[in-house]
């Protein structure tokens, strides 16, 4: 889940609430009450926010990832594409509006961390059409983070749409029989990087670039730890590759691990560590990789390690600069602390979408990320237009 940049005005509005509840609490806290309350605000009870238009699926009675707006008129049945919490927001253990499809990983990521009812959810196997409502459904691995699913919809009167999700587009994509023979009406495209500066390089190569940095590092620094930065799920792949490329186990915290283990990986829970003081590889939330945080982590190891090694992997990252040549990237270091900010994103970029859209070919595209900008909106459509004349 690469934070995007049409998230950033509601991130400034919680701030902004965040400052007002602080004041609220040390009034109370005083014992004193507020010398200038304000009048409740009937608008604060209404009715939920207005579904956009690009989370409904039109002839179904479907939403993708709209639980935020629930209930959603006229919805029987809520689509979630993946676990991150931009799509699942809104989503807790009270939830009874109406079933949640999902994939099976997702599902269990529902139960064990949300605590959804069992009831309400409804695992899809990847790859297995469902009649759901009188409209077939498929999900697809989006090649995102794990669980994460592309839907194909196939309605009664022969209309195909494809919901994206978060995806990263890849060749392998064009082997799916049912996106090689099926022509899609309508696709609803993930446009997180839809924008010709982000042509960041394929994850395989940014992965054989992080393990050869570790390699060279702790050679010539051997008591450095290594740290990952990675979401509640994501970037798992690059802990992964350092892992195996160093024959060492990964430490993450209890909460970390109880989610790895429920992904169903084979050699996965071997490869886990519950004493950080057994493998130099750990994992911190990507929002942890600051230097007073990492060196206040480094100190906490009781002087096992002398330097930190860290990687922030995500596209937004990139560089044009830099392009594909990732040997240019410059780290930042502090003291005994060096980071890696490296590309790596489970995004597609944007001669990725260009790929997938001329491979599909389909008759409308209705863009799901960076939309709120009307020329933002208009540049996107010009592009799609561009890459259906070719």
């Amino acid at each position: 889940m690469e934070m995007k940049r049409s998230d950033v005005e509601e991130w400034k509005k919680k701030k902004r609430k965040k400052v007002t509840m602080k004041q609220k609490n040390l009034f109370e806290l005083w014992g004193l009450k507020d010398p200038h309350p304000k009048p409740p605000d009937p608008a604060a009870a209404a009715a939920p926010l207005n579904c956009p238009f690009y989370k409904k699926i039109p002839g179904t009675p479907f939403t993708v990832d709209a639980f935020r707006y629930a209930p959603v008129k006229a919805c029987s049945a809520y689509f979630l594409t993946h676990f991150h919490a931009d799509h699942y927001i809104g989503l807790t253990k009270s939830w009874s509006h109406a079933p949640i499809y999902c994939t099976n990983l997702t599902a269990r990521l529902l139960n064990i961390s949300l605590y959804v009812a069992p009831s309400f959810i409804c695992p899809l196997e990847l790859g297995t059409e469902y009649n759901i409502k009188g409209i077939k459904v498929t999900m697809l691995d989006a090649n995102h983070c794990p669980g994460a699913a592309l839907i194909h919809f196939r309605l009664p009167n022969g209309q195909s749409y494809l919901h994206t999700g978060d995806f990263r587009a890849s060749k392998l994509m064009q082997s799916y029989p049912l996106l090689a023979t099926q022509h899609i009406n309508l696709l609803y495209l993930d446009t997180t990087y839809c924008n010709p500066k982000y042509r960041f390089p394929s994850k395989e190569d940014v992965l054989e670039f992080v393990v050869g940095v570790t390699r060279r590092y702790l050679n010539n620094h051997p008591k450095t730890i290594v740290v990952v930065g990675a979401y509640t799920i994501g970037k798992e792949q690059v802990y992964l590759a350092i892992s195996q490329a160093l024959g060492v186990k990964i430490y993450a915290n209890a909460s970390r691990r109880r989610i790895l283990r429920s992904f169903g990986w084979a050699g996965i829970s071997e490869n886990l560590s519950t004493n950080g003081k057994d493998t130099p590889l750990h994992i911190l939330p990507i929002s942890s990789l600051r230097f007073e945080v990492l060196q206040r982590y480094l100190e906490s190891q009781d002087g096992q390690y002398t330097s930190m090694l860290a990687f922030r992997p995500t596209g937004w990252t990139y560089s044009e600069t830099i392009g594909e040549n990732l040997n240019l990237i410059k780290p930042t270091s502090k003291g005994n602390i060096t980071i890696y900010g490296v590309p790596y994103s489970e995004h597609s970029n944007f001669t990725e979408l260009q790929e997938f859209v001329q491979f599909l070919r389909p008759e409308k595209i209705i863009p799901t990320v960076n939309v709120g900008n009307p020329v933002n909106r208009g540049k996107m459509q010009s592009y799609f237009q561009q890459w259906l004349k070719a």
